[in-house]
């Protein structure tokens, strides 16, 4: 820019609009400005048209490799910074790097382990002690997650009024003594549910018993607010307890969630399971039956291969040729994840037993070429055998002291011309899934159940019956017709929307009064 200004007569804005050229390599820009810069180089600097030519034909080689001196020297300082600042306040650097990725589940994930590795422990949400950003718990190597980070959990609403709140009169000493405190028309029912279900009020009891009560928790403050708010506190202060309202008792709930039904809570509204892992009880199973992740490479291309894991997506597709299902299955272990590729003939041995969050062993061939035999990084497993691991099975296992042996060879495949047939399974691409057929992932799809007469209590009975025999995570939402009108609300339960079970609402509400979508 400098050399512009005084050797060729360029303005600050002018020089300015030639850095940009150069730096974003924009030629047709720059030969734009080439004859001003010739003409000023000759007339101003003194130079003669070859040197300036020369001069040019310089920079226009210095454009094609050329990255700012400041923007390394920057870089630079900004790595030395961050590696110092990890070395000397480990746990603050952590906490503030998983602030910055807080949304972005899969960097969390990788952070929670970096963390681990490091020795700092990554303890779950506390209404008492986490803040809305991770934060460290001052000289213990701990850090606690973000009450923000917790979907239904605004910023604004845990930084303007929860912690302002608990920071004005202490800790809060019970949950009804949340309640009373905490804006009601602020902290709502998915706020509720959202903490309560992650563990932030773990300190006050069970979460199970926490959810049944809620409704009660939640119109106890609400009349405790709304007494306050009429003065009536005052009215009755010289009464002592006798002009209070009463907190309601926390009753123990009919039906406990179980610890895989707690986990799957922290996943769905944090993203990640945090408490534990549901392979937590299985190391041994894994290490012992299972390769590790880490060898799924493009140097072990064409290589059978056993890993095991959880299902965490199935998107379903169908075969362009025969529209058969196959399916693209992910699976994560504690530390990693892999995608699946499942035949329309292992999918349709399976049928509904490949579930999202079952656990599974899968012997497979890893696939790490294209279609045109070129390497790629998007790297697959070729399913060849899916087990299903039950409790029973996983809970029983006893150490053989042994691993598997190391990856062998599959049979090289077989190469097609045009005119040849492929074998079912590999020739056929896929198209999308029908309106009308069933959706793949459970987690983010509702049952819907048309219901004509609200009076009918025989017919609702029978299907909350039907609902109660096949739990999972679809939600479901009845829709009240009322006249013309038609009012959805939404059950305090959720199902495995499976084909039996829908089947059987259609037997009871009529084939048209039941939609998955």
């Amino acid at each position: 820019m400098q050399i512009s200004r005084e050797w060729c007569g360029f303005t600050g804005g002018e020089s300015d609009t030639l850095r940009k050229a150069v730096g974003k390599k924009k030629v047709k820009l720059m030969e734009e400005l080439k004859p001003k810069f010739i003409k000023g180089a000759v007339e101003i600097g003194g130079a003669t048209e070859e040197i300036a030519e020369e001069f040019w034909r310089q920079l226009l080689e210095f454009a094609n490799y050329c990255f700012n001196k400041s923007h390394a020297a920057c870089y630079a300082l900004i790595a030395y910074w961050t590696a110092y600042l990890k070395a000397h306040y480990p746990d603050a650097f952590m906490a503030a790097l998983m602030t910055s990725d807080m949304r972005d589940t899969d960097r969390l994930a990788i952070e929670m382990s970096e963390c681990k590795s490091m020795g700092i422990k990554v303890l779950g949400p506390d209404i008492n002690q986490s803040y809305a950003d991770f934060a460290i718990v001052g000289g213990e190597n701990t850090i606690r997650f973000g009450l923000s980070a917790i979907k239904g959990v605004g910023k604004s609403l845990i930084e303007e009024i929860v912690i302002p709140e608990r920071d004005k009169n202490g800790p809060f000493k019970s949950i009804c003594d949340f309640a009373k405190r905490v804006d009601s028309t602020k902290f709502n029912k998915k706020s509720w549910e959202s903490t309560i279900k992650t563990g932030a009020f773990d300190r006050f009891g069970d979460r199970s018993d926490l959810l049944f009560n809620l409704e009660q928790i939640q119109a106890y403050g609400t009349r405790c607010q709304k007494d306050s708010a009429n003065g009536q506190t005052d009215l009755f202060g010289m009464m002592g307890e006798v002009g209070l309202v009463p907190e309601p008792k926390i009753e123990p709930a009919p039906a406990k969630a179980s610890e895989k039904e707690q986990l799957l809570w922290e996943r769905d509204l944090m993203g990640l399971y945090l408490s534990a892992h549901p392979l937590d009880k299985y190391d041994t199973y894994f290490e012992e039956q299972t390769h590790p992740y880490s060898l799924i490479t493009q140097e072990n291309d064409n290589k059978r291969i056993t890993i095991g894991g959880i299902i965490t997506n199935i998107k379903v597709i169908l075969t362009k040729a025969t529209k058969k299902k196959m399916a693209f299955v992910t699976i994560e272990n504690k530390s990693a994840t892999a995608e699946i590729l499942v035949f329309n003939k292992l999918f349709e041995e399976l049928g509904e037993k490949l579930a999202v969050d079952s656990i599974v062993k899968i012997q497979g061939v890893i696939s790490a070429k294209d279609q045109d035999g070129n390497p790629t990084s998007d790297i697959k497993i070729l399913a060849k055998e899916i087990i299903v691991l039950s409790d029973e099975v996983l809970d029983s296992y006893e150490s053989t002291g042994e691993k598997l042996p190391e990856l062998e060879d599959a049979p090289k495949r077989r190469k097609f011309t045009p005119k040849q047939q492929k074998p079912e399974e590999e020739e056929e691409a896929p198209v999308a899934l029908p309106q009308n057929s069933r959706p793949d992932n459970p987690r983010s799809h509702k049952l819907y159940i048309l219901i004509e007469d609200t009076e009918d209590t025989e017919k609702l009975t029978k299907i909350k019956e039907a609902c109660d025999d096949c739990p999972g995570l679809s939600p479901v939402i009845l829709v009240l017709k009322d006249g013309d009108e038609k009012k959805p609300v939404i059950m305090p339960f959720k199902v495995e929307a499976s084909d039996k079970l829908i089947t059987k609402i259609k037997e009871i509400v009529g084939e048209k009064a039941v939609v998955l979508k």
